[in-house]
This record gives C-alpha cells, sequence and structure tokens, in this order.
C-alpha cells in the first residue's frame, strides 16, 4: 500500500466509490456543503534531475532565463492558487498558506520541491499542493531546456495532508 490513512487503518480504498461520478456514472463536482470547515494542510514533492552541468547553472543563477528557482517559486504559488482553473471538478479555494522549498542535491544531480497549502474550509489541498509540484518543477524545465532538454521529472507524490472527515494520510516512506 503507497500510504496509510491513519484515521482508517486497514480501511481498504477500493470499497469506497469515486466521489466524483454520480450514481449515473457522469462526472460531476462533490457537493462539500454539509462538510465542516476545517484546518486543511497539504504537502506534496517532485524532484527533476539534470545534468551536473545545468545543475550548477541553476545554483550559480546564470541560467540563460534568470533566477531559475526564484520564478519557479513563484510559479508553484500561483499554480496552487489557480488550481480549480486548471482541474475541471477542483473547488475553488481561498488558500490561507502556499510554501514552496527548493532542496538541491548535487550527488543525485537534482533539484526537489515540497510545497505545502493549507486553507481553513471544507475540501482539503491535496490538488493544490500536487499542481503546485508539478507546475514549478516544469517552470525549472522551460527555462533550462536551452541547456539540457533530457531533464527529467520524477516522483511527484501527495507526502501528508491532515483536516476534515478522512483524517490524516502520511507517505509511507520509501
Amino acid at each position: 500500500m503507497p500510504g496509510r490513512n491513519i484515521a482508517h487503518a486497514g480501511f481498504s480504498r477500493m470499497k469506497q466509490p469515486l466521489s466524483h461520478f454520480d450514481a449515473h456514472g457522469q462526472a460531476h463536482m462533490v457537493d462539500v456543503g454539509a462538510k465542516a470547515e476545517t484546518h486543511r494542510v497539504a504537502r506534496a514533492r517532485g524532484a527533476i534531475r539534470m545534468r551536473p552541468e545545468t545543475l550548477a547553472l541553476v545554483r550559480s543563477g546564470t541560467a540563460k532565463k534568470g533566477d531559475v528557482l526564484g520564478v519557479a517559486r513563484v510559479a508553484a504559488i500561483q499554480a496552487a492558487k489557480r488550481t480549480a482553473d486548471l482541474i475541471p471538478l477542483c473547488h475553488p479555494l481561498a488558500l490561507t498558506r502556499v510554501g514552496a522549498e527548493f532542496e538541491v542535491d548535487a550527488k543525485q544531480s537534482a533539484v526537489a520541491l515540497t510545497v505545502t497549502v493549507e486553507t481553513f474550509g471544507r475540501t482539503g489541498v491535496e490538488m493544490e499542493a500536487l499542481t503546485a509540484v508539478t507546475v514549478g518543477l516544469l517552470t525549472v524545465y522551460d527555462m533550462c531546456k536551452a541547456a539540457d532538454r533530457g531533464m527529467r521529472i520524477e516522483d511527484v507524490r501527495l507526502i501528508e495532508k491532515s483536516g476534515g472527515r478522512s483524517g490524516r494520510y502520511l507517505a509511507e516512506e520509501e
């Protein structure tokens, strides 16, 4: 199992119906009107691998298009805010916080991005965190593609979420 739902240990996810389909199999936006407003947090992570020479450009800030990580941080934050415009059945949310943290791993010749998104509302922010990571890493690719078209975005995934009826989820360590 790729992670654990702490509130429902041993719960089989296969028995839970997909919430974005009605009784007739038609896609719909989930009604969250009856849900309680709670503090909701989600953290997602991913990485982009590149050639060591490309990583040196990123670290030095001398990439042709400028400060790669600075621009990618702003892109990740903007993506979290615009998730409902990109993912058709996501609810537009008033986010209270979006944090984007980069880690440079010279040994792996990679840059990892972790995004934390928070709100106080009736639905979670997992999609906002995942979208932010993906767009942040795509921005790194865009800014460095002139130097390295072979970069690889990898392992984008939800690390943890809390708040709401389903409780806390924490991904298993790899």
